[in-house]
């Protein structure tokens, strides 16, 4: 597929928030999971909770997770809980490589910046061996900020401060189509 295409492919990929126990989304942390582990010098062990953890923090009204898909194709994902009343922790945030470079993560960073109501700051962290993470971070207004977990992975932390958004029904955006949204 030319460059062209690939453009026009990716404007038409959907978000949906999804359950995190759907089988969309245990797939597409499992390859998550397995691209960590390629790519962090250490390997990467989700642990004995693998996919299903934090699943319950994902879940309506505390956070929410979503796919994105090309047609029936999974080809990101992420999540975001609640830390506490004003604070969401943006989490599992991937794109599958082959789809990288078509504006997708900003697409969805953008989404999961929204799609939960409420939230004054939104924090998250990551590894160094993804510097592509990181650059999009900082061109997304977040800056670093302490340790706020002790995941053993992570290498920075970084923060957001968001408008509070309210008057959703449930309080769960529930999906969005193309490059606009």
């Amino acid at each position: 597929m030319d460059a062209a295409e690939r453009h026009l492919r990716a404007a038409g990929v959907t978000i949906e928030v999804v359950d995190p126990e759907s089988e969309a989304a245990q797939s597409a942390m499992q390859q998550y999971f397995a691209e960590l582990n390629r790519r962090f010098p250490t390997g990467f062990d989700p642990g004995g909770a693998g996919a299903a953890h934090d699943v319950e923090g994902m879940r309506s009204p505390r956070g929410a997770f979503v796919v994105m898909r090309d047609d029936d194709n999974v080809v990101g994902c992420g999540g975001v809980q609640r830390v506490d009343d004003a604070t969401g922790e943006i989490k599992r945030m991937w794109i599958h490589e082959e789809w990288r470079g078509l504006g997708l993560g900003r697409r969805l960073l953008g989404f999961l910046e929204t799609v939960v109501d409420g939230l004054d700051r939104l924090v998250l962290d990551t590894n160094s061996s993804l510097r592509e993470a990181i650059t999009m971070y900082e061109r997304s207004g977040y800056t670093a900020t302490e340790r706020y977990t002790d995941n053993p992975y992570a290498h920075h932390w970084f923060e957001k401060r968001v408008t509070r958004s309210l008057g959703k029904s449930d309080g769960v955006v529930k999906s969005r189509r193309g490059a606009s949204g």
